[in-house]
Order: C-alpha cells, then structure tokens, then sequence
C-alpha cells in the first residue's frame, strides 16, 4: 500500500520535483549539480540503523509513560504524565513525517506501514491526509493559493488576507501575533478533526474512481486505525481516572501535544519570503523561503530535524540523521551561487514570525484617519440616537 494509494494522489503528485521552465534552465542546472554532490557524499543513503534505534527509544518512552499513567492511577500527578505523553506523541509524529517523505525504508510499502502506525493508531492522525497536504506545501512553499500552511484560518499571512478579514476575524487578525502561542494550544484538536472530515470525505467515496483514474479502497483501513487509537485511548483514561481528573488529562494533553507540534513546525517558514505568483527555480523556491535554527544534537531531537528546513525541503527524501552532516555541503553551494540562505537561533525565529503576524494585524489595530473619523460619527450617530429615544420614553 502505496503513499499514492493512502492519499489518493500519484507518486508524482507527492513528490516535490524542480521546475524546469525557460526562465529555470540555467538556475536548474545549478540543483543538478546540488544533487550530485549530495548523491556522491552518500546523504540519501537510507539509515536503517538509526531508524530503528530511534522508533525502539521512542515506543519505549512512549509505553513508559502510558505505564506511569496507570500506576499512577487517580492522582493529579497524572498532569505530569500528560505532558510527557504530549512529548512523546510529537516525537512518534515526527517518525510519521519521515515515513511520509520515504526517508526511513527503501520502499514506499514500508514507510506506508510506519507511518500509519505512527499517525492512525499511535497519535490518532489520518498518515493520507497529512502525506498529501504536507507535499502540497513542499512543492509550492509559501506560495500564495497554492501553499495550504498558508491559507487563510485562524492566522492569515499575507496583507490581502488580513485586508479581507471582517467581524470576529478582523479582531482576531489584528491581534494574531499575541493570540499565536495560546491558539496554537488548540492545535492538537484541530489536526484530529481535520483528519476525521478528509476520511469521511474520502470514505464517501470508496469504491469510486478518484481524480487520479485509480479507487480510494484505503479510507476504510484508516478510518479503523484512527477508530483502534480513540477507543483504546479513551477507554484507558476513563478506566483509570475519575470524570474530572479524566477530562483535564485529556484536555492537558492534547493542548501540549498542539504547541508542541505547532512550536516545531512555525519557525520553518513563518515571516520568510511570500511568493505570489510565479515561482523561482527549484533551488531558490526552497530555500529562500525557509529558514533553519542553530542549534546542538539536543535541538535535533526537540525539532525532530526540521530545524534543517532548507536541506529537508531541496532533499525531502534524505533521512534525519544525514541532515546534519548535508549542512555545510548546502549552506556553502548556497552562499557559492548568491542563494539566501538564513539561519538563526530559535527564540529569534519565533521572533520573526510574530513580528510578521504583528505586522500584518497593524493597519486593522490602526486604522487610517478617515475610517477612524467614520468610526467617530458613527459612535456619535449612534449615541444621539440613544439619546433621542431615551427622551421620547421620557
């Protein structure tokens, strides 16, 4: 069972391929020989080795905490075990993103099958749907109306967007970059539903060609593997706890596990370059748009590799760990060829990315003088009439 099969999309729909137009001949050829050098230093080897080591440490953390949980039992300590439980959920979905890149086996049946037990049954998100809307990301990077992180929802990033916004969402956009960090608490909750409507969507319509000529006979197996995960965590927590102390360990934790997951993937391209039409050639789209964050062996395992956005997104097949070492080799070819290439700490990325989101709610926290002078009448408009109605009842 295929990527292509579990998102309903082709391999080369899925894949993030250099566009090669006119305009890109000349600039193309310089990821072409980007990829030899990678190729010759053996980064796209797969890593086997390391995979398994690392899916071993985190299933054992992960059986670790849900064995606290239950000796543990009716206690508030059980806030502390969510928590960690959140961690450990966003760890197995980081091997869930590397499974939907191919990076960890050498054939896509395998990496189909960790990542579905990583996403459906271990953290209870749909591995298809995610595959495919994250690959849409990866071919178009902040590109506008064809970038899905960056359509429109709770945070807008473009300034057309925020000019649309009316009602609730205008106070909402004005205020974004202050609400960024307590929206994200929701996160968690957001990725579940999301992965319940596609599946429905898409359980709809087994048996029916999809828009790929081929039948989407896999939403079904999905929808039993997410149904496997929610049974078997809300038994477990309505087993072992009391109603209240039941809701807010589950509320704690899926709050935790959304900033976590939320905090590890916002510095990748938030406050970076928007496109908003055509695109550059490959080797510019990726990187000019993505920054990285500094950082140790300690910053790789808290940002799950994504901290080297630029190598992921020129090479989303390369594995995890060869990441680190493709660096230097990217960064110099980069800073060889006139390519931005930024690189900051990650306190400061977050910093950036607010600073953008403030700054696109400025012009609806300020408006111009001649809305605030109607804004003005307005109120005085409104407050005569109050006035004068108040006199009549008099």
């Amino acid at each position: 069972m295929g990527v292509d099969a579990v998102a309903g999309f082709s391999a080369a729909e899925l894949t993030p391929t250099p566009v090669m137009g006119p305009a890109a001949a000349v600039r193309g050829s310089e990821y072409a020989e980007l990829r030899r050098r990678v190729t010759g230093a053996a980064l796209l080897d797969r890593r086997a080795g390391w995979y398994s080591g690392r899916i071993a440490v985190n299933l054992s953390l992960l059986a670790g905490g849900w064995w606290a949980f239950v000796v543990l039992g009716d206690s508030w300590w059980q806030v502390a075990t969510a928590a960690f439980l959140a961690v450990m959920f966003t760890q197995v979905a980081f091997i869930g993103h590397d499974a939907g890149h191919r990076q960890i086996c050498s054939g896509r049946r395998g990496n189909d099958l960790v990542g579905l037990l990583s996403g459906n049954v271990l953290v209870g998100l749909s591995y298809g749907w995610w595959v495919a809307k994250h690959n849409r990301h990866h071919r178009h990077p902040n590109q506008v109306g064809r970038d899905p992180d960056i359509a429109p929802g709770a945070f807008v990033f473009t300034a057309a967007e925020a000019g649309r916004r009316r009602g609730w969402a205008r106070w909402l956009t004005s205020h974004q970059a202050y609400l960024f960090f307590p929206i994200l608490l929701l996160e968690g909750l957001n990725l579940h539903v999301a992965s319940v409507r596609e599946l429905a969507g898409r359980r709809d319509r087994t048996g029916r060609r999809d828009r790929t000529g081929r039948r989407d006979r896999t939403a079904a197996a999905e929808v039993v593997l997410l149904v496997v995960h929610l049974a078997g965590y809300l038994t477990a927590v309505a087993l072992v706890l009391p109603p209240v102390k039941a809701v807010v360990f589950v509320l704690v934790h899926q709050a935790l596990f959304g900033l976590y997951m939320g905090c590890a993937f916002a510095p990748n391209h938030k406050g970076m370059t928007i496109l908003p039409g055509d695109e550059p050639d490959f080797l510019r789209r990726q990187v000019v748009t993505a920054r990285n964050i500094r950082g140790g062996r300690a910053t790789d395992v808290v940002f799950g590799g994504l901290n080297y956005q630029i190598e992921h997104h020129l090479f989303p097949s390369m594995p995890r760990p060869s990441l680190r070492r493709a660096q230097p080799l990217i960064r110099a070819f980069c800073q060889a060829h006139g390519v931005g290439y930024r690189e900051t700490g990650a306190l400061a990325s977050y910093g950036e990315a607010l600073r953008h989101l403030h700054r696109l709610g400025a012009p609806l926290r300020h408006p111009t003088p001649e809305k605030r002078m109607i804004t003005a009448l307005d109120l005085a408009a409104a407050q005569g009439g109050l006035r004068r109605a108040q006199q009549a009842r008099e």
